[in-house]
C-alpha cells in the first residue's frame, strides 16, 4: 500500500502512515464511513423505487399530450375530467386523435385469504396507438367481455397464475364478485401504488368499477398530427380549454411533474430525502471527528513542518489524503452491503430497488466531497497558528 500511494501522490504517503499507525482507529473510521454510505444508499434506493413506481404506469400508455383535472396530483392520483373536453380538443388545430383513459385500483382476495391490488387501466382497445407497442397487438384479445392483460410481475400473485401467463395460457380469477380472465401478460411489476398492473377495455373497466361513468375519465390522451410540435399544440389547447379546470401537459412534462410532486409534496418523498441528508450529516461528523483527532494527535509534527517553512496547502494535502483514503475504503464495503440489501428488498417486497452505476458514482463523489469538507474543517487550527503555539 505504501508503494502504491507513494506512486499515486508522488511523495511519502504521510496521511496513510498516520491513519494506519492506529489500526483500531482506522477500522472504526472506515466502518463509520461505510455506515454513512449504507444509510445514503438505502435512502436513495427506496427513493428510487418510489420514483420508478411513480412513473412505471407511463410505460403502458403512449400519447403526445395528456389532459387532466386541475385537481389531480399525479397520473394515478387524479380527479375526473369531463369527456366533453376531448371532443373540444379534437377541434383544435394539430390534434389528430384522442381517447379517454380510466384508472382504478382493483383489490383481489386470493385463495389463501390474502389480498393484492391491481392498478387497472381501461382504454379504447380499437385505438392501439395510445398504448405501448409491446402490448398493442394483444388489445384485440380484450374485445371479449371481462378479459384483461395481467402484469406477470405482480407481487404475491399465485405461482400457477404466473406459470399460466408465462406459457401463453389464460388465467381466471375473481374481483368484486365477478370473474376476470387474463388472456395476455406484460411485465411492469409492483410498487408503492399497487402490487401489479392490469389493462382492459374501457367497457370491462366500467363494468368492474360500478361507480365510474364513461363521461368522466381520469385523463384524456391526445395524439398530434405528424410534423406538428407537441409544444405548439399544448399552447393552443391551453388557450382553448379552461385553465382552472383542465391541466394540459406533454407526456414528459406530466412524468416530471409526478416525480416532483412525490419528492416535495408526499410525506414519503420528504422522509426519504431527509434520510439522505441525515446519512450525509452522519458521514461528515464521523470523518470530522477522526481527522480532527488525528490532527490534534500530531500537532507537534505539524508544528515542526510549519517551522521548516511548509505552508497550509501542504497540511491540507495530508488531511485530504486521509479523507480520500477513508472515502475509498469506506465506500467499497458500503456499496457491497447495499447491493446485498437491495437484492434482499427486491425479493422480499417486490419493489424495484436496483443499484445503477449513476447512483454509485453519485454517492462516491458525494463521499469524497463530504470527507474533503470534513478534512478542510479539521485543519482550521493550523491555518493561522504560530508554530510555537502548537507545541
Amino acid at each position: 500500500m505504501n508503494r502504491l500511494l507513494t506512486w499515486l501522490f508522488g511523495r511519502l504517503p504521510i496521511g496513510w502512515l498516520q491513519l494506519s499507525h492506529s489500526r483500531t482507529r482506522l477500522i472504526a473510521a472506515v466502518a463509520g464511513v461505510a455506515f454513512a454510505n449504507l444509510l445514503v444508499f438505502m435512502q436513495l434506493g427506496i427513493m428510487g423505487a418510489l420514483n420508478n413506481s411513480t412513473v412505471a404506469p407511463y410505460a403502458l400508455i403512449d400519447g403526445d399530450i395528456i389532459l387532466s383535472s386541475s385537481e389531480g396530483n399525479t397520473l394515478t392520483d387524479s380527479g375526473n375530467i369531463a369527456r366533453a373536453y376531448m371532443f373540444q380538443a379534437l377541434g383544435v388545430a394539430g390534434v389528430a386523435s384522442g381517447i379517454p383513459l380510466y384508472i382504478g385500483n382493483l383489490p383481489l382476495t386470493l385463495a389463501d385469504g390474502s389480498s393484492i391490488s391491481l392498478l387497472s387501466f381501461g382504454v379504447d382497445i380499437s385505438q392501439t396507438q395510445f398504448v405501448a407497442p409491446v402490448i398493442a397487438p394483444a388489445l384485440a384479445g380484450l374485445a371479449l367481455e371481462n378479459t384483461v392483460l395481467l402484469d406477470k410481475d405482480t407481487r404475491s400473485m399465485p405461482a400457477e397464475a404466473l406459470a399460466s401467463l408465462a406459457t401463453g395460457s389464460s388465467f381466471t380469477f375473481e374481483a368484486n364478485g365477478k370473474t376476470l380472465t387474463a388472456v395476455g401478460s406484460m411485465a411492469v411489476g409492483g410498487g408503492f401504488l399497487a402490487d401489479g398492473m392490469m389493462v382492459t377495455s374501457d367497457q370491462t373497466f366500467l363494468r368492474f368499477f360500478g361507480s365510474r361513468r364513461s363521461g368522466a375519465p381520469d385523463h384524456i390522451l391526445l395524439r398530434v398530427v405528424d410534423g406538428v410540435s407537441s409544444a405548439t399544440v399544448v399552447d393552443r389547447l391551453r388557450a382553448e380549454l379552461p385553465a382552472g379546470i383542465v391541466k394540459v401537459q406533454t407526456m414528459p412534462e406530466a412524468r416530471a411533474a409526478d416525480l416532483a410532486f412525490m419528492a416535495t409534496e408526499r410525506p414519503t418523498g420528504i422522509i426519504f430525502g431527509f434520510g439522505v441528508f441525515m446519512g450525509i450529516l452522519v458521514g461528515l461528523v464521523i470523518v470530522y471527528q477522526v481527522l480532527s483527532t488525528d490532527v490534534a494527535d500530531h500537532l507537534r509534527e505539524y508544528a515542526t513542518f510549519k517551522a521548516m517553512g511548509y505552508d497550509q496547502p501542504f497540511f491540507l494535502g495530508i488531511v485530504f489524503e486521509e479523507a480520500l483514503i477513508l472515502a475509498v475504503f469506506g465506500f467499497i464495503p458500503g456499496l457491497i452491503v447495499s447491493m446485498g440489501l437491495y437484492a434482499g428488498l427486491n425479493v422480499v417486497t417486490g419493489l424495484p430497488v436496483v443499484m445503477d452505476s449513476a447512483r454509485a458514482a453519485l454517492v462516491f463523489v458525494g463521499t469524497l466531497a463530504a470527507c474533503s469538507a470534513s478534512g478542510a474543517i479539521a485543519t482550521r487550527r493550523l491555518a493561522a497558528a504560530d508554530p510555537a503555539d502548537l507545541f
